[in-house]
């Protein structure tokens, strides 16, 4: 399912039991790292969240009603170079040797708590109604508009304008990518929507 995703589709819709976000990664890495897809934990788990974009949790009550219980957004986080070469400016062995274990303290972190990905809830059911809790990252955003007809955009656009209070360029009006340009950000706002 992660490889056939990777690969010439819009999108892959699938179904999982996990609990949590991180429980639904954590479990899809052991799957591929069980079939022999991959050996290391962490080449398994990047190329399951490069997949996932979008969990939505369903939760039953005691009387057996099914609802969207969260919809959760997963967040791949980029590898930033950190490393500096001030050490070249420095003037003294001990400034130099100050300058070397910041840089290697950078890398032994990288390697050994290396952060693959963040998430966030932007919806959730709060007390019988949907809160929508944060915005959707610009990534996602310009994937999805560019996969909208005109009137898609435009409702779009003014549901971002309203709940998150993100006003978005026009699609198409030059080569670069399209970005949210936030206006004052609201959280927490509480909407209902149709059900």
């Amino acid at each position: 399912m992660i490889q056939s995703a990777q690969v010439a589709s819009k999108f892959t819709l699938f179904t999982h039991h996990a609990k949590t976000f991180p429980d639904l990664v954590t479990a899809l890495r052991n799957s591929m790292l069980r079939a022999g897809v991959f050996r290391n934990e962490k080449t398994a788990e990047e190329q399951v969240v490069q997949v996932l974009n979008f969990d939505i949790h369903l939760q039953k009550d005691f009387r057996g009603k099914r609802f969207v219980e969260r919809i959760t957004e997963c967040i791949p986080v980029e590898e930033k170079n950190e490393y500096t070469f001030d050490h070249r400016k420095e003037k003294t062995l001990e400034g130099k040797f100050d300058k070397f274990f910041d840089n290697a303290t950078h890398y032994f972190s990288k390697i050994t708590d290396k952060k693959l990905y963040t998430y966030r809830n932007i919806l959730e059911y709060v007390d019988g109604e949907y809160v929508i809790t944060n915005p959707i990252t610009d990534h996602n955003i310009n994937e999805m508009r560019l996969n909208m007809d005109d009137n898609d955009i435009e409702e779009f656009d003014k549901f971002a304008a309203k709940h998150w209070n993100i006003k978005l360029k026009k699609l198409f009006e030059d080569e670069e990518p399209i970005a949210a340009e936030p206006v004052k950000a609201k959280r927490g706002r509480k909407s209902k929507t149709d059900k």
